[in-house]
Formats: C-alpha cells, sequence, structure tokens
C-alpha cells in the first residue's frame, strides 16, 4: 500500500471521515492542472490527466476513463487502490458506488473549491438520500503533503490584436449583451480558459496551457479580476486600466461574493464554477445556472482567429515533415529512443516563429507502446525505435498564432499485412468524417459514425472520441464542440457545428500488446462553396500520411482523391521552407497514389 493513502486515513480518522472524494480538478476545472493541484496524483501514483479517487476505510478506488486503462493498471499495481474502468460493463459510477456504500451517520468530504457545483449537488442528493453528512471544507492532502509545491503565479502578459482579432472591450461588450438577455445583474466566470480568451491575455501557470489563475466577476458598470497581483507588471496594469478592469487578490472572490446585495441576479456555469463559490452566494440572490456565453463565442474562431491557425499548421508542418524525414533517415542509427525523439522534436518546433510551448505532454510510443492510449515515456518506461513496425506520435505546439494538435502513426521498416490492414482502416475512417458535406444545423455529435464506420465493419472501435475542439493559445482540448457517438452523464453537450469551428479528427486502433495506430489533423468548418446551407471541413494540419503503409486496394477512388488532392497541399504548403534534399523526400512522400 502506498504510504500516501495510509497518511491520507489517518487524516480522515482524525477528522471522522468516513469517505473522502479527490477529483483531479483545481479551483477551477480545468482539464490540465498545476503542480500544486496535483493531490489525486500524490494520493495515487496514477498521473493521467483525467480520474476521481475515493477513499474509504476499507476501500480506495480510481474512476478513469478508456484512454487510461493500461497506464492505470500499470501504475496502480501494488498501491492498495482498485481500478474502476469508466464505462466498462458491470462497473459502477462512483455515484452508484456511493449509493450502495454510504450508510446512516456516515461522513462524506471533498475539497468544496476543486469540485465542480453541479457535480457537488448531485452528491449531496445522494448523501442526504443516505442519512450521511457532507464535508467540503477540507482539504485532508494538504496536511500531509509536506513539499507541495507553491501555487503557480506567473507574468501575465497581453496577446495583441493581430492575434486575437478582436479587442477585449468588443468581446466584454458581446458578452453584457447576452447578460441582458438572460437578465443578469452579474456574471461569475471562473473557468480559466475562458477569462484569459475574454481579456485577450495568457499566462504562464498551468503547463501546456499559457492561462492565468483568476476569477472574473462581470457587472454591467464595473469588471473585477481576481488574481495573484504578483502576476502583473507595469504594462498589464495600463492595459487593464484602459479596458476599465479593476484588480482583486485571487482568494478576495469568496468574501466579495458572499457580500453581494441579495436583490440582484447571478449568473454562473454550474460545470465550471466550484462549489465553494457558489454555496458563498447571499440567500435571497437570483441564481441563472445558464451555459457559460463565452464558451461558444470562444468556440466560433473570428476570420483572423482561422487564418493564423493556418499559419501556426504550416510552421507545425515544417515541423513534423523535417521529424518524419529524420525518421526514416537517422533516427534508428542514431539509437533514437521515445524520450530522446520528443526532445528533437520540440528542437525543430523552436525553430519556427513565434512558438511558445508544447501544447502537451508529447505521445510517442513505438511498438506496443502505441496500442496505450495516452501512453507517455519515462526513464522506466523509454525504448528505442528499431527499423520495423510502428512508432505513433501523438504532440502539439503553442504559437502566437494558434494551438496545433497533430497524430501520425509512422512505418519504422517491414509492415506485416495486418499492420497495412489496420492503418488502411484508421486512415479511411479519418477521410471519412474530413470529407463530410453536412446540411447547417447539425451536430458534432451525429457526424461521429462517418469516422467509426470503417473500424466498425472490421468490429474494431476506440475508446476515445472521435474528435475534439481545440482553443487558440489556450486548452488543446475545447469545448463544445467534439465527435463522439455516446454522451456521458452531466459532462458533455450536444453542440451545432459552425463556421469558423476547429476540431480535431482523429480515429485510432489499439491492439495491446501488438501496436496502436492515430491519424489525427484539425479541421475547420467552414461554408460548403457549392451549396447553400451546407458546411464542410477544411484540414489544416500539414503533414504528409504514411503511403508505405496504405493499402490502395482496401480504399475508394474517392479516398484515394481525396488523399491524393491533401498530399498535393502539403508538398505546396511546405516544400519551400525544406532544404533541397528533405523537399526532394517529400515530393516522393506526397506522389500520387493510383487506385
Amino acid at each position: 500500500m502506498r504510504e500516501q493513502l495510509r497518511l491520507l486515513r489517518k487524516e480522515m480518522d482524525r477528522f471522522h471521515i468516513h469517505a473522502y472524494l479527490i477529483p483531479t480538478d483545481d479551483f477551477h476545472g480545468s482539464e490540465n492542472v498545476g503542480e500544486y493541484f496535483k493531490s489525486r496524483a500524490y494520493i495515487s501514483g496514477f498521473t493521467g490527466s483525467a480520474g476521481t479517487l475515493l477513499v474509504m476505510k476499507d476501500m480506495a478506488g480510481l474512476w478513469t476513463d478508456g484512454r487510461y486503462f493500461l497506464q492505470a493498471a500499470n501504475q496502480l499495481q501494488g498501491s492498495g487502490i482498485t481500478l474502476f474502468k469508466m464505462g466498462e460493463k458491470g462497473v459502477p459510477t462512483i455515484e452508484e458506488y456511493l449509493k450502495e456504500n454510504l450508510e446512516k451517520g456516515m461522513v462524506f468530504a471533498f475539497d468544496g473549491r476543486c469540485m465542480m457545483a453541479d457535480q457537488a449537488e448531485r452528491y449531496n442528493r445522494i448523501v442526504q438520500k443516505a442519512g450521511a453528512r457532507l464535508e467540503t471544507d477540507l482539504d485532508l492532502v494538504n496536511a500531509i503533503w509536506e513539499d507541495r509545491p507553491a501555487m503557480s503565479a506567473k507574468p501575465a502578459w497581453i496577446l495583441p490584436q493581430e492575434y486575437s482579432g478582436q479587442n477585449c472591450s468588443d468581446k466584454i461588450r458581446t458578452v453584457r449583451e447576452k447578460m441582458r438577455e438572460l437578465d443578469a445583474d452579474a456574471f461569475l466566470l471562473a473557468s480559466l480558459d475562458d477569462i484569459c480568451w475574454l481579456l485577450n491575455v495568457r499566462g504562464n501557470d498551468v503547463e501546456h496551457t499559457p492561462v492565468v489563475l483568476s476569477y472574473l466577476v462581470i457587472c454591467q458598470d464595473q469588471i473585477t479580476w481576481y488574481l495573484q497581483k504578483s502576476c502583473l507588471d507595469a504594462g498589464m496594469k495600463d492595459y487593464l486600466r484602459e479596458n476599465g478592469i479593476r484588480t482583486e487578490e485571487y482568494y478576495q472572490i469568496y468574501e466579495d461574493i458572499a457580500g453581494l446585495p441579495a436583490d440582484i441576479s447571478i449568473l454562473y456555469e454550474p460545470s465550471k464554477t466550484n462549489y465553494l463559490l457558489v454555496s458563498s452566494i447571499p440567500e435571497g440572490i437570483r441564481h441563472i445556472q445558464k451555459d457559460n456565453p463565452t464558451e461558444i463565442l470562444k468556440a466560433v474562431k473570428n476570420p483572423v482567429e482561422v487564418e493564423n491557425q493556418r499559419l501556426a499548421h504550416i510552421k507545425d508542418g515544417v515541423a513534423l515533415t523535417r521529424f518524419m524525414y529524420y525518421l526514416k533517415k537517422h533516427a534508428v542509427e542514431q539509437g533514437e529512443t521515445e524520450v530522446s525523439l520528443a526532445d528533437h522534436l520540440v528542437r525543430l518546433r523552436k525553430e519556427q516563429g513565434n512558438y511558445v510551448e508544447e501544447s502537451f505532454s508529447p505521445i510517442i510510443g513505438y511498438g506496443d507502446h502505441g496500442a496505450i492510449i495516452h501512453y507517455s515515456a519515462d526513464e522506466e518506461t523509454d525504448r528505442p525505435v528499431e527499423a520495423k513496425g510502428f512508432l505513433l506520435v501523438d504532440t502539439g505546439g503553442h504559437y502566437l498564432e494558434g494551438t496545433t494538435d497533430t497524430t501520425r502513426t509512422f512505418a519504422m521498416g517491414p509492415l506485416t499485412r495486418k499492420e497495412k490492414e489496420m492503418y488502411t482502416a484508421v486512415l479511411r475512417s479519418h477521410i471519412n468524417l474530413s470529407a463530410a458535406r453536412f446540411k447547417e444545423g447539425c451536430s458534432s455529435q451525429s457526424l461521429d459514425i462517418l469516422a467509426r464506420m470503417p473500424l466498425w465493419e472490421l468490429g474494431i472501435d476506440y475508446k476515445h472520441g472521435t474528435g475534439h475542439g481545440v482553443g487558440y493559445l489556450l486548452n488543446v482540448h475545447e469545448g463544445p464542440n467534439s465527435f463522439r457517438y455516446r454522451t456521458y452523464p452531466f459532462r458533455e453537450k450536444e453542440c451545432v457545428l459552425q463556421e469558423g469551428m476547429i476540431t480535431s479528427d482523429e480515429p485510432g486502433v489499439y491492439l495491446e500488446g501488438e501496436f496502436g495506430i492515430r491519424l489525427e489533423n484539425m479541421i475547420v468548418c467552414c461554408k460548403d462553396p457549392e451549396y447553400d446551407s451546407f458546411l464542410h471541413f477544411e484540414p489544416l494540419t500539414m503533414v504528409p500520411f504514411e503511403k508505405e503503409a496504405i493499402l490502395t486496394e482496401n480504399m475508394t477512388k474517392k479516398e484515394i482523391a481525396w488523399l491524393n488532392a491533401y498530399h498535393a497541399k502539403v508538398y505546396e504548403k511546405i516544400a519551400p521552407y525544406l532544404p533541397s534534399e528533405e523537399r526532394k523526400w517529400l515530393q516522393e512522400a506526397t506522389a500520387l497514389l493510383k487506385d
């Protein structure tokens, strides 16, 4: 058993807690969290980006989704913690488990700052029905985490309008119009990406996500930004003053919310606002619990953002194409490993102008490591590449021009017939979605079957969504747009696709103990040039697919034509930036496939 788990149970005994829940979230419901907030990882040893830990006297369980089943099984070995595979047949949800195991008189607890209000209310109903009691003001992990990292307070910086496409005053004006439509006197905004998008600022408080730890309260005549003021330099202070934005210290938000007058209405999104904040709202204030109006505004990229994203993907395409050339020509003889290849790719991205940082931790898996959907190589698991089989590379970068996320599965040498069949099936799945033409008003959920059908015909599926929305120099995963055929209760929203939305297209095949294949482009939703009231997708990612892994006899003429047109565009956009030898290689890599 992990020592951290033993010490946590000791703290639970001290406070007479029978069940303690530790989510992945920070105080803002973020997907990626700073080191200070990684309590679940500290106690359990599981380092994946999604999962919830429930600890009771005689049971500890970790719930996570299909992306992390293999990783969690490995990391939880010998920990005393049971893995609950979310979505699998016969596996209870956390709520179902609590309904069965909470008894009258028990105390169920969590840190209310790290639990979003909607989820907390669902737990509260279970607790009340069981005759138990809820405690939401206890951070028990803090008491035993002796070397806990400090909360980040890195400098905030301004994203110029040449990149944002719209000044923050205009954005705030639009949000205030939405507030008036909803009859909201105040708007409590706690999600970091929405705050930074609205204010046209960025920061460095979360690795791979350039945001500022902060809250925002918007009224019709005042807007207040709650943050650690040490983040602000003189230029930022001038910028905020010019745009009528007051500042207060980060934790002052709780006192100010508690001091609001009782005759007003307040808007907030329960799934993006923590329970302690919502609990601080005085009685008598009218709660307007609606979707955050900034979310859809942020998801529909303006023309400047879309054009900038095209430029970002050309830069990223240059780096990845040069990486692909290096893999083919030098990686094996140089003794490259999963970790060293990740470093090499970062160096290639840094050569591109306006590069900021990686947009997520690299996923580079050789051989059967590619079958671990969110594999992350470290000193213990690092493996050299060989001149055979597949190497899966899922990486991305943040540039001032936008955010990228690309996956390619590379042939390192000879492939088996099975490997080629699976690669071709995944490629067909990718093309089927990317080539879609669809009616305005169509939801992103309804298109998912286009990608899965070629794999379903083989009796194969993958345990992740087909695609996710992407932010502009913010979260690499950013809703509400996504592609998935099913929704998870209380989590996913039916999103109507709109012109300007950017979403990933990334089907895959994962054969445990053998290999993994994933192929991912970013695609932007555009008006169809031929038919009124129809939309289509334009690929933003400019990186070749692996021709030597393709069985053309398994593809339709339409699919081959799409691939040839895509490769022609890749060569047109990327070749001018390559040295002559690499340009000649790219010409061969993107040459026409014959049906």
